[in-house]
C-alpha cells in the first residue's frame, strides 16, 4: 500500500508541471490566433469571392429547396426592374416612313397602300451627350416719355448675388462628387468636353459655395434624425490633408426610418473618433442606438442616455472568420441565419415592424438565442480566448444583452448594415479623391453627403432636388424647413400647379 504523503509536502515537479501546462496553452491559443489571422490574409489576398462571407440573403435563397422559387424571384426583380425604367427614362416617339421607291404592294405592284394597325414598335434606348450652355439674360430696360422715370425688368433668379453659375449647375457638381464620387479635377475635364472652360478651383469653390448655403438644410436633417426613437450610428476613416502628409479624420452616419418607411441619412465629420461627436449628435436624447461594440457610444447610451442594440452582422461576421481554424464555428452561424430567416419571413408577409413581427420573434427567435446562448457557455472553455473562435465566443457573450433586446421590440433591427451601407459611398469617395482639404471641407461634404443620400435613399433625383432648393432656401421660412428635406420635397413646379 502506497505511503500516504503529508498535505504539506512540498513537490517541485508539480509546479513545473503547472507552469508548463500553463504555458503551452498560452502558445496553443497563439498559435491558434496566427493561424486565424494568416487564414483571414489568405482569404482576402488569394481568396476567391465565392470564399468571403456570403450575405444573409444568399444563404437563405442556398437554404431554399425551390429551384422555381428562385426562378420566380429573379423574374419578378427583372419585371420590376424594365417597369421603372420605362417609368423613368423620357420618351420620344419617332416615326419611320417607308421610302418612296418602295410604296407599291410586292404581290400586285399596285400604289393604292393604306396604313396597317399603328406600325411595328421597338424600343431603343440612346445617350444624349450633356451639354452645358452659356445664358445671356439682357434685362429690358423702360424709360418714361416724361424723362423721369425708368423700369427695369427683373434679373434671373441666383444661388448667389452676381453669381455666374445657375443652380442646375451646382447640383450637378455636387450629385457628381457625392452621389457619384467623382473627384472635381475629373469633373473639370467633363465639363470643358462639354464646351464650357472649367478648372478644379472653381468647382471646388462652388462646391463649397452649395454646402453653405445648404447648411442649414443639412444641419435641420441631423436634428430630425437625433430627435427620433431608433437610430443607427457608424464611422469610417478620411484623411484629411496637412503639411506634406495628411492626417486622419472620420466620417459618422447616423440615420433613422420613419413611420412612413422613408430614411433621413445623416453625416457628422470629426478629426477624432472620440466620444465626442455622438455626444454632440444625440447627447440628451432618448430612445434606441443601433451600434457595434465600439466604446465611442457609451457616452449616449445607458444608464442615461440611449438603449443600446448590438449587431448580429458583426458577430456573424466574427464566426465566419473563425471557421478556418475551428469548422465548429459554422453551428454558430446556422444559429444566426435562423435568426435572420425569422426576418425574412416577416419582410415575406409584409408584417415588418407590427404586433405580429414581435410575437413571430418571441416565438421563434426567443428559442434560437436560448439554444445559441447555451452552445457558446458550452464553447468557450474548449478555445483559448485569443484564438479567433474564442474572440467570437468572447464578443458574442459580452455583447449578449444588447444583441437580445430585439425579441422584445418589433422596431428593433438585428443588425447596424444600413449605416454601414450608408458609408460605402464614402468609402468608394475615398479611393477616388483619396482625401479632403481640410477640415471644414469635411464638414461640407458631410453636409452635402447628407442631402444627396437621403435623396437616394427615398427613391428622389438629387440633381432636381437640389437645383429646386438650391434657389428656394434663401427665401423659405426657417420654422417650414421640414417641407425642403428630401423626403418631403415637393418641385416648385408641382406647388405652382396646385
Amino acid at each position: 500500500m502506497p505511503r500516504e504523503l503529508p498535505q504539506d509536502h512540498f513537490c517541485p515537479w508539480r509546479e513545473e508541471e503547472e507552469e508548463l501546462k500553463a504555458e503551452v496553452s498560452r502558445i496553443g491559443g497563439e498559435v491558434d490566433a496566427l493561424k486565424g489571422q494568416l487564414a483571414a490574409l489568405q482569404r482576402h489576398v488569394f481568396g476567391r469571392r465565392a470564399e468571403k462571407l456570403p450575405t444573409v440573403d444568399a444563404e437563405l435563397r442556398w437554404t431554399m429547396d425551390s429551384t422555381a422559387a428562385r426562378a420566380d424571384a429573379a423574374k419578378k426583380k427583372r419585371q420590376e426592374r424594365a417597369a421603372r425604367k420605362a417609368e423613368e427614362a423620357p420618351a420620344r416617339e419617332i416615326r419611320h416612313a417607308v421610302p418612296a421607291e418602295e410604296r407599291h404592294c410586292p404581290a400586285c405592284g399596285g400604289e393604292d397602300l393604306r396604313p396597317l394597325g399603328k406600325g411595328r414598335t421597338s424600343v431603343v434606348y440612346e445617350h444624349l451627350p450633356a451639354r452645358f450652355e452659356k445664358q445671356v439674360h439682357v434685362q429690358e430696360v423702360l424709360a418714361c416719355a416724361c424723362g423721369r422715370g425708368v423700369v427695369t425688368a427683373p434679373p434671373p433668379a441666383k444661388v448667389v448675388d452676381r453669381g455666374e453659375y445657375g443652380p442646375g449647375f451646382l447640383a450637378h457638381v455636387v450629385t457628381s462628387k457625392c452621389a457619384d464620387a467623382m473627384p472635381l479635377h475629373r469633373l473639370a475635364q467633363r465639363v470643358e468636353r462639354s464646351g464650357a472652360p472649367m478648372s478644379r478651383s472653381t468647382l471646388t469653390d462652388l462646391f463649397h459655395q452649395a454646402a453653405s448655403v445648404l447648411l442649414p438644410l443639412s444641419q435641420h436633417l441631423l436634428q430630425s434624425i437625433a430627435a427620433a426613437d431608433v437610430v443607427w450610428a457608424d464611422e469610417t476613416p478620411l484623411r484629411v490633408l496637412d503639411v506634406k502628409k495628411t492626417k486622419l479624420g472620420y466620417l459618422w452616419t447616423f440615420l433613422t426610418q420613419n413611420e412612413a418607411g422613408e430614411w433621413l441619412i445623416g453625416y457628422r465629420f470629426s478629426m477624432g473618433r472620440a466620444s465626442k461627436t455622438p455626444k454632440e449628435v444625440l447627447g440628451g436624447t432618448s430612445g434606441a442606438l443601433v451600434v457595434d461594440a465600439y466604446t465611442g457610444y457609451n457616452a449616449v447610451t445607458l444608464p442615461q442616455g440611449r438603449v443600446r442594440v448590438g449587431c448580429w452582422a458583426h458577430c456573424r461576421r466574427r464566426f465566419f472568420d473563425a471557421l478556418a481554424t475551428a469548422p465548429e464555428a459554422r453551428e454558430a452561424l446556422d444559429f444566426i441565419l435562423e435568426l435572420y430567416r425569422v426576418e425574412a419571413q416577416v419582410r415575406d408577409a409584409d408584417m415588418v415592424r407590427t404586433a405580429a413581427h414581435r410575437e413571430l420573434r418571441q416565438q421563434h427567435s426567443a428559442p434560437v438565442l436560448t439554444r445559441l446562448h447555451v452552445w457558446l457557455e458550452m464553447q468557450a472553455p474548449r478555445h483559448p480566448p485569443k484564438s479567433p473562435l474564442g474572440q467570437a465566443i468572447s464578443y458574442a457573450l459580452k455583447q449578449w444583452e444588447s444583441l437580445t433586446r430585439f425579441v422584445e421590440n418589433e422596431r428593433l433591427p438585428l443588425d447596424n448594415n444600413r449605416s454601414e451601407s450608408a458609408l460605402r459611398k464614402a468609402a468608394l469617395g475615398r479611393k477616388n479623391f483619396l482625401f479632403v482639404g481640410h477640415e471644414a471641407a469635411g464638414e461640407n461634404l458631410a453636409g452635402l453627403y447628407a442631402l444627396v443620400a437621403t435623396c437616394e435613399a427615398n427613391h428622389v433625383n438629387p440633381e432636381e432636388y437640389l437645383a429646386d432648393v438650391l434657389l428656394r432656401l434663401g427665401s423659405h421660412p426657417a420654422a417650414r424647413l421640414d417641407e425642403l428635406l428630401p423626403h418631403r420635397w415637393r418641385p416648385a413646379s408641382a406647388l405652382d400647379s396646385s
